[in-house]
């Protein structure tokens, strides 16, 4: 049945993507681009609602409150396709640094390049990030939220943190506050992985950290209390959904933890 319903939530997802971008571009293009979001905020609801329905995966958030008025960076756990789109409904008006290969993607790309998004050269060095830079500011300076996944890449929940330094350079650099965001939807939406999972998880936004720390404690700041809450949301999770079969990953770390909490017992 989970075969099934991931086979029948894929074919869906995917074609609500396309129809979406053809049927509605016409307004998506003539629209001033921030009424233009709405398009896009409505894609991720309506995802949200296809998981539900078809799969059986619901989700709730804690801190919304969090979030600060104005511009700052959402800096999420990264592990499926699912938490790329998720938040779009509760951002007001987020930005993306984007591989530029997206970018040549036809619709997908332009739908991007409406918004504003900011491609980048993942190998470019000097002059380039240096113009990235200062296109994010321009960006930020009008109210926008940055979004960075400070791991760079997809990992499977549980797995060793990988944090990349960079997210520290823009910290001090833009000076707006992060917001770390703790979720595993890795476990119902695998990545590498055509399955869909059913259960119910939670996603914790964090309380902001404000700007003005040094790049190395805020470095440190972030990766203790992203993995702190992470490490509380696998142990909930798990509880929660005692049927999810389980990657290596997180049956480590779920046992590191627990033998943990033995020896401080």
């Amino acid at each position: 049945m989970i075969a099934l319903r991931s086979v029948l939530f894929n074919t869906i997802f995917y074609a609500n993507l396309i129809i979406r971008m053809i049927v509605l571009s016409p307004y998506y293009f003539v629209a001033p681009r921030k009424t233009a979001y709405a398009i896009p905020k409505n894609w991720a609801l309506s995802n949200h609602w296809l998981m539900e329905k078809i799969v059986g995966t619901t989700f709730e958030i804690d801190g919304l409150e969090n979030l600060p008025d104005g511009s700052y960076i959402l800096a999420p756990k990264h592990q499926s396709f699912w938490d790329t789109y998720a938040l779009l409904p509760w951002l007001k008006d987020p930005v993306y640094i984007l591989k530029r290969e997206l970018m040549w993607i036809p619709l997908f790309g332009w739908y991007a390049k409406k918004q504003r998004m900011i491609p980048v050269d993942r190998g470019a060095r000097g002059k380039v990030m240096v113009e990235v830079l200062k296109r994010t500011k321009q960006e930020l300076a009008t109210g926008r939220q940055l979004i960075i996944y400070p791991e760079g890449t997809r990992r499977p929940p549980g797995a060793e943190p990988l944090y990349k330094y960079g997210i520290a350079r823009m910290y001090r650099d833009l000076g707006i506050p992060v917001v770390p965001v703790a979720m595993h939807p890795g476990l119902f939406w695998p990545r590498r992985s055509a399955v869909r999972r059913p259960g119910h998880f939670k996603v914790r936004i964090l309380p902001a950290i404000p700007p003005g720390m040094d790049p190395d404690q805020f470095f440190e700041h972030l990766i203790e209390v992203t993995e702190k809450a992470s490490d509380e949301l696998l142990v909930d999770t798990v509880a929660r959904n005692p049927h999810l079969p389980l990657p290596a990953s997180a049956v480590e770390r779920l046992a590191q933890l627990r033998k943990a909490t033995a020896a401080s017992a």
